[in-house]
């Protein structure tokens, strides 16, 4: 069906609009990442979205759509860590990159994917390539302790054109719901997922249930996927889309805070290699999402290996 059909459905505000089977939701998306529509109309389908806001099906549908069209990491025999990294640092440093490193060192193959949404802020990106992580032009295959840096355009031109809308409207769309709920490996992944709001929470939590996703979701570092440094947050495990909760949430902050730096790249890299060395400590909540995850990836290959014998 033609974009300007759904376009009718879904943009007649907040009361009037019509949702989207996931057919149809899927057939609507691969539409706009193939750039078989105008940039008019894609400005419409955000915007439509925007102010209806997405339904479960509609984000498995769109999921569905994103996932057909991206150039997946080859399967590399493991259960990949994803970390989707697109919010980036204002207040806080992104300590992402000190995540995705201190899983590798303990034998985890881990992506890291983004792309910067927003001018003012400090990315995952810039502090790993002070770290000596440079960003892949190419798909990388991973192994065992190995952490990479995957733009979004790499995986997929069309889904980084419609995150860079937002720059043109002011506002976000279903693309930056879906890069972090996306599965861009061939083989096993943990998806790693974070919210900012609870509604997200909520929409994010229903979508993992409708697809049969393996993976955490927390309220991360403004919204990046690493728990915040201060206090521990909840965490929950899906598991085929079954919801368990791992980690309660902590009431107020640690007893003794981190001492954390200054927001730019250079001080943070700087951090990072600090607790790397173990001149600096680990942050409690850190090493804590650390070993959800490792147990959970440990879990997973334990029973993919039973299963296969």
């Amino acid at each position: 069906m033609a974009i300007s059909q759904y376009i009718k459905e879904i943009g007649r505000g907040k009361d009037g609009a019509r949702s989207l089977t996931r057919e149809q939701a899927t057939d609507l998306l691969g539409q706009v990442l193939d750039g078989a529509v105008t940039d008019l109309e894609v400005g419409g389908f955000c915007l439509a979205m925007r102010i209806k806001g997405e339904t479960p099906d509609e984000m498995a549908g769109f999921l569905d759509a994103t996932h057909a069209r991206l150039r997946r990491l080859p399967d590399n025999g493991l259960t990949t860590v994803v970390l989707p990294s697109y919010n980036g640092a204002r207040k806080l440093p992104v300590l992402t990159p000190l995540l995705a490193l201190l899983l590798a060192r303990r034998g985890a193959a881990v992506l890291v994917h983004g792309t910067a949404t927003e001018n003012q802020r400090v990315f995952a990106s810039q502090v790993l390539e002070a770290l000596g992580v440079p960003s892949a032009r190419a798909v990388p295959t991973l192994g065992a302790g190995e952490v990479a840096f995957v733009p979004t355009e790499v995986l997929s031109p069309g889904l980084k054109r419609l995150l860079d809308v937002r720059r043109a409207v002011g506002l976000r769309n279903p693309a930056h719901s879906l890069v972090k709920l996306m599965n861009p490996c061939e083989g096993k992944a943990f998806i790693v997922g974070s919210y900012t709001h609870p509604e997200y929470a909520t929409s994010m939590a229903a979508t993992w249930a409708l697809t049969g996703a393996h993976a955490l979701l927390l309220r991360g570092t403004e919204g990046e996927p690493v728990a915040d440094a201060r206090r521990t947050p909840r965490m929950e495990v899906f598991r085929d889309g079954e919801r368990t909760e791992v980690q309660t949430q902590q009431d107020g902050p640690l007893a003794r805070l981190p001492s954390l730096p200054a927001v730019d790249a250079s001080h943070t890299a700087a951090y990072i290699r600090a607790v790397l060395d173990g001149t600096e400590p680990i942050p409690t909540p850190i090493a804590l999402q650390v070993e959800h995850i490792l147990r959970e990836v440990v879990q997973h290959e334990t029973a993919t290996h039973a299963l296969a014998v």
